[in-house]
């Protein structure tokens, strides 16, 4: 009795599940064998990954990459730069130089000692076969004398061809012929995460090769003193010292990305953060300084800022990401385009904006002349407009030699001043001062607004006459002019 028991609950138990199973082929199709959602075990291979990662990890390295053929080809286009500076023997000296007005307030000078020369170094990328280098321009700025040492021991004397403290670039050239240089990559296709080389002189120690990973891009470390210069680096945890300043970023294809110009530290030694110049900023700035002897910059003529959390709750601004525009000069590209202060630039050319680093960095690789598409957030409304890029004088012409320098070093944007003002202000000529930065008008007191009408008690007509005056001057000048108000004022001005 007990066994037909046992058999007829084993029978049920059979049936029951057979009849599931036939249920679940005929009502539940089991799901295509090509999708692959979840994790599967096989005797050779272990767990394989789900299909949603296989993507990715098909890009993984398997191995460490081998960095000796891309250093062997780098460590030869690295150069090291030895510079001679001269420290003037008196502080007079370097304020007011060889100026008239120093001898008119204190008379004759007498004979003054020699100037005491002080040495500094660096490193180089030699970017042709006929001698062209690169460098950062803290390396080679105001230096007296100039040699390069190449990795085979040969030493050259070097030249400036120009300068460009905004972006911390320089331009050497020394007499050399079929020499190794290094080739441009683009530094827009750079990758946080992969892998890079820096080569370079730390402590004059010749053809140093460290190898890390790209941190972050864009990054703004506020070390060449706003304004218009531009910041945008590419962080990286590759060892860089005392030395590297000018010396190679490498991808490992070998191609030149970037030009190491600082590190962040409380110590003054490598701590695990350091800053180069994107390759495609570098390159633009060496084909100016080759064509020309001085970068030439395109100008929106807009004051920026990033946009905060802060900004976009006390501004009410409907987007959290952009450059937010704080002013617009008169006359400028940027009213051209119909920017308005308050607008919120977040494209130029298609290309996204979510920095002032962005922005700068990007109209930082344009010239005076070159249109560009600008995209901006008013009060939630995306807005679009063209304009034509003008340069530090607010046209289109090209930059002279040493002009922007008087411009960066004054901190100030100049404009003419219209016929009306003059009239109202009863003068016949002036300058304006229409926005200030950092630089010698603000360390002097000058204040925005402030027209300049004489330089050294001559006469000044236009913002071109201006710069050309200050161009040949050293030492100190005393500038005179009015304000809106009517103030007469006078300042005197290092420089």
């Amino acid at each position: 009795m007990i066994m037909k028991k046992v058999f007829s609950f084993l029978l049920i138990a059979v049936l029951g599940g057979f009849s599931a199973l036939m249920m679940q082929r005929y009502f539940w199709p089991a799901p295509a064998t090509n999708i692959q959602t979840t994790g599967q075990f096989s005797q050779d291979r272990g767990w394989n990954a789900p299909s949603l990662f296989t993507g990715l990890l098909s890009n993984v390295p398997k191995s460490l990459p081998d960095f000796t053929v891309v250093a062997e080809m780098t460590v030869n286009t690295v150069v090291h730069i030895r510079a001679e500076f001269e420290r003037p023997s008196s502080i007079y000296d370097e304020f007011f130089g060889d100026s008239d007005m120093f001898r008119e307030f204190f008379g004759p000078r007498q004979r003054r000692a020699p100037d005491r020369r002080v040495q500094g170094s660096g490193s180089g990328v030699i970017l042709s076969s006929d001698g062209y280098v690169i460098t950062n321009n803290h390396v080679v700025q105001d230096a007296v004398q100039i040699e390069v040492s190449l990795n085979d021991n040969r030493v050259y004397e070097a030249t400036v061809v120009g300068l460009d403290p905004t972006t911390d670039l320089a331009l050497l050239k020394i007499d050399g012929e079929d020499l190794p240089f290094a080739v441009f990559g683009d530094s827009d296709e750079v990758k946080v995460g992969e892998w890079v080389l820096a080569v370079g002189n730390p402590f004059n120690l010749t053809s140093t090769v460290t190898a890390g990973i790209v941190s972050a891009t864009g990054r703004n470390i506020n070390i060449l003193g706003g304004g218009t210069a531009i910041e945008s680096f590419i962080q990286t945890d590759a060892a860089v010292n005392r030395g590297n300043s000018g010396g190679a970023l490498v991808n490992t294809n070998g191609e030149l990305i970037g030009i190491n110009a600082a590190i962040a530290s409380t110590t003054g030694s490598f701590a695990g953060y350091s800053f180069a110049i994107p390759a495609n900023i570098a390159k633009k700035v060496t084909m100016d300084l080759m064509e020309h002897g001085e970068v030439q910059r395109g100008f929106l003529g807009i004051n920026i800022d990033d946009v905060t959390p802060v900004r976009v709750r006390e501004q009410g601004l409907k987007v959290n990401r952009g450059v937010f525009v704080a002013g617009v000069n008169e006359k400028s590209a940027g009213e051209k385009a119909g920017l308005k202060q308050g607008d919120v630039i977040t494209a130029i050319d298609g290309r996204t904006i979510n920095t002032t680093s962005d922005l700068l960095e990007t109209i930082g690789r344009k010239r005076p002349g070159d249109e560009v598409n600008v995209t901006w957030n008013r009060d939630g409304r995306t807005m679009e407009g063209k304009t034509v890029l003008r340069n530090i004088h607010g046209d289109t012409s090209i930059v002279q030699r040493g002009e922007r320098d008087v411009i960066e070093a004054l901190g100030a944007t100049l404009e003419d001043v219209e016929a009306r003002d003059l009239r109202r202000l009863r003068i016949e000529n002036g300058v304006r001062v229409a926005s200030l930065n950092r630089g010698k008008l603000a360390d002097a007191g000058i204040r925005e607004g402030f027209i300049i009408t004489h330089l050294d008690r001559k006469p000044v007509n236009s913002a071109r006459e201006l710069v050309a005056e200050l161009s040949g001057k050293s030492g100190g000048v005393l500038i005179g002019g009015v304000y809106p108000n009517g103030t007469r004022a006078y300042y005197g001005v290092g420089l």
